[in-house]
């Protein structure tokens, strides 16, 4: 096997990163997680993933945990309706479709597959700085001051890391949308007309470019997201939950009641512009030492298609299986056969992604157009 005696180090423990390890660890292989959260307690902001079939979830097969997945997730219907708070659509998920792509919970999701490795694989409170070779291996400078050699490096520490410079000028990118994410704790207390209005379904708005998509079953919380074309000189303060309602009540200032009442009920606000790292150029061939990244590391996408964990999950796939399975004589064959493939698949996602971000941010736009 490639990696037999050799010591491979994954950078980042999110759902990407984790899912690497585990389809590297249960055929053997020496592999160390390094992640900058404290501890396995620190909690990730965001609304639920979505595992499709034929990238997200054949990675968790894969992996051995789909049916924990299937445990976990929840089947969620959608409902469509308008700023005045009208109906415009509304679906139950049917048995033949609730395993489809049912919605997790990321932090349910990480426990899920931090509990899949073994002990210790997972080294906690490393932010990486740089990574440099020397006499054959690859030597991890952290934050902390703390150093780990390996001889192969994976990176899945998402659209800021210091890795790519070894690999791609590409650059991370504004796309010109901001989202603001926001939750809310015992919804049927703080906002109990807009929970009816959501039906246990997961609820999207539209309205003059101004988008709202909500779950009202994030776990144990409600959260949404607020979309909409980022102005210039965009000031919030995230630390000031009324500076963001505030901002909210003006900007949605004709929607009705019941979305103002979720506005006023939600005690936790973050935001940040939607980004992209661009994956239309061949990557650089000439690495000193085995490296490589997957996840929003390679192919950084804002959230418009479904399609960002996914795409991460199938490089996850892809690049385990060119590693594992005796088809390739040395570990930089198995990276770039992997890397040629995922510029394609991740270069559409992004296409796709794009379109639907272009579309949603019109004036006249209707979710009514996902219907099928």
């Amino acid at each position: 096997m490639l990696l037999t005696n050799k010591k491979t180090a994954i950078i980042g423990a999110g759902p990407v990163g984790l899912t690497m390890a585990k389809l590297l660890q249960q055929k053997g292989v020496d592999v160390t997680v390094y992640e900058r959260d404290k501890d396995p307690q620190a909690r990730i902001w965001g609304g639920t993933l979505d595992l499709h079939k034929g990238s997200g979830q054949d990675a968790m097969q894969k992996a051995g945990l789909l049916e924990k997945y299937y445990e976990k997730a929840i089947p969620m219907g959608r409902i469509m309706t308008d700023y005045l708070g009208n109906v415009l659509f509304s679906k139950e998920t049917s048995v033949e479709e609730q395993y489809d792509a049912p919605e997790i919970n990321r932090n349910d999701l990480r426990t899920l597959l931090i509990n899949s490795l073994e002990k210790d694989t997972i080294v906690w409170n490393r932010k990486l700085n740089e990574i440099k070779e020397q006499n054959g291996k690859w030597i991890l400078y952290f934050e902390n001051e703390s150093i780990e050699k390996a001889d192969f490096v994976i990176g899945a520490n998402g659209g800021m890391t210091s890795i790519r410079k070894y690999i791609t000028h590409s650059a991370v990118e504004l796309t010109g949308t901001y989202i603001i994410q926001g939750e809310v704790s015992e919804p049927e207390i703080k906002c109990p007309d807009f929970l009816k209005l959501c039906d246990e379904k997961i609820l999207m708005t539209s309205n003059n470019g101004n988008l709202l998509v909500s779950n009202p079953k994030n776990t144990n919380v409600l959260s949404y997201n607020v979309i909409f074309k980022m102005p210039e000189n965009l000031e919030l303060d995230f630390k000031d939950a009324e500076n963001i309602i505030d901002f909210l009540m003006n900007k949605f200032s004709d929607w009705a009641e019941s979305y103002k009442q979720l506005f006023r009920a939600t005690s936790f606000f973050t935001g940040l512009p939607a980004k992209k790292i661009a994956v239309d150029k061949p990557w650089k061939n000439d690495r000193p030492l085995p490296l490589t990244l997957i996840g929003d590391a390679a192919h950084l996408m804002p959230p418009f298609a479904g399609q960002g964990a996914n795409i991460g999950l199938l490089d996850a796939l892809i690049l385990s299986e060119n590693l594992l399975n005796g088809d390739f004589e040395t570990i930089e064959s198995a990276i770039f056969d992997y890397e040629k493939q995922m510029l394609i698949y991740a270069q559409e996602a992004q296409k796709q992604t794009r379109e639907n971000e272009i579309e949603m941010l019109k004036p006249d736009f209707s979710f009514l157009r996902f219907v099928d």
